[in-house]
């Protein structure tokens, strides 16, 4: 049973003495506070406080990996620092959101461009799995509101600001990433969901925002939630940030990074890291969707594509999100692995 208690991964707690008796039914007594399970005993941490269990992909935000130094247990972490500080918002002033965000000038910022869509058309993408462009809301002011929770998101945690994948010196180069690399392969993003894509971008170019907000949790943290109606298949943002080799991050206590690439040969597997550079989709919660809390809670879904030979991430809405639901993403790490899904 000694293995069993390594394998839950209590990280520097103090060696206990052993127990008189029944030491094995106290260590299969110990379950995860959030799901109640006790089963994958690799991804069950302990707290070095006050020995509550929580298994690794329950916590929120999600840890990838096991901690190298101490980890205390939301209770504990948030009682010894008491609550998490407010953030100082951003200043509601379009011209520091159309710089922030690199808007382009004289690009209409405030207005919408009409949009005509045909009832028929959109059955017709609903039954080929066709992806959808987001519904910026029509409100110019509101939009504003949008983009400060996100600069002020941002800000607050250091990140600058890109809606495009990054290479840095140092890391992998942009060559690295290869779609053809990908082991049993990556499927291709079609003409149709490519403009449609490419249509997503142009408008955050102009100042059409997603419909999205950056709400703050004193225990959470950062969280996103929906600001109208989203309908299902709507592209809700592509997830950036650094590329880097997987080899390089796998001791790396980061948790946000996200899969690129699985690669036959794992030396050449690529990771996002968007804890310097990224958008919106650092602070989108992922979620456990082995339970039924989780599969309940679930509104997008993590799919990686293949465009015109590179691996691109994008989260996408797996049915309609109504205003005010909290997003969330499937993500079920384990010790060697990150999200990665395709979409069917």
């Amino acid at each position: 049973m000694a293995t069993r208690i390594l394998l839950r991964h209590r990280t520097r707690a103090e060696p206990e003495p052993e127990p008189e008796s029944d030491s094995d039914d106290s260590i299969d007594s110990i379950e995860c506070e959030a799901c109640g399970s006790g089963e994958a005993d690799a991804e069950l941490l302990l707290c070095d406080k006050c020995d509550a269990g929580y298994h690794t992909f329950c916590l929120r935000p999600i840890l990838p990996r096991v901690p190298s130094g101490s980890w205390f247990c939301p209770s504990c972490s948030s009682t010894s620092s008491s609550c998490k500080k407010i953030p100082k918002k951003f200043p509601l002033v379009q011209t520091k959101i159309v710089d922030f965000f690199k808007i382009k000038r004289g690009s209409g910022f405030g207005q919408i461009e009409s949009k005509k869509r045909k009832r028929k058309s959109v059955l017709t993408s609903k039954k080929k799995k066709k992806l959808l462009p987001f519904n910026p809301s029509e409100d110019p002011r509101r939009r504003l509101e949008q983009m400060a929770s996100l600069a002020t998101a941002l800000t607050t945690t250091g990140t600058v600001f890109s809606n495009e994948l990054t290479y840095v010196a140092g890391m992998a180069p942009k060559s690295a990433n290869r779609a053809a690399l990908e082991k049993g392969g990556m499927q291709v993003m079609s003409r149709e969901d490519k403009e449609t894509l490419i249509q997503c971008k142009m408008m955050m170019e102009r100042g059409e925002w997603p419909p999205l907000l950056v709400a703050f949790d004193p225990v959470e943290g950062f969280t996103v939630e929906a600001d109208r109606h989203i309908r299902d298949l709507t592209i809700i943002t592509e997830y950036v940030g650094d590329v880097d080799y997987l080899r390089n991050r796998e001791t790396d206590d980061g948790d946000s990074m996200m899969t690129l690439l699985s690669a036959r040969d794992k030396s050449k597997s690529l990771v996002i890291c968007p804890d310097k550079r990224s958008n919106i989709a650092r602070f989108i919660n992922g979620i456990n969707n082995h339970t039924q809390d989780g599969k309940k809670k679930q509104n997008l879904k993590c799919v990686r594509f293949d465009v015109d030979g590179e691996c691109r991430v994008l989260l996408v809405a797996i049915r309609d999100i109504r205003k005010g639901e909290r997003l969330y993403y499937d993500y079920n790490g384990s010790e060697h692995e990150y999200p990665t899904h395709h979409f069917v």
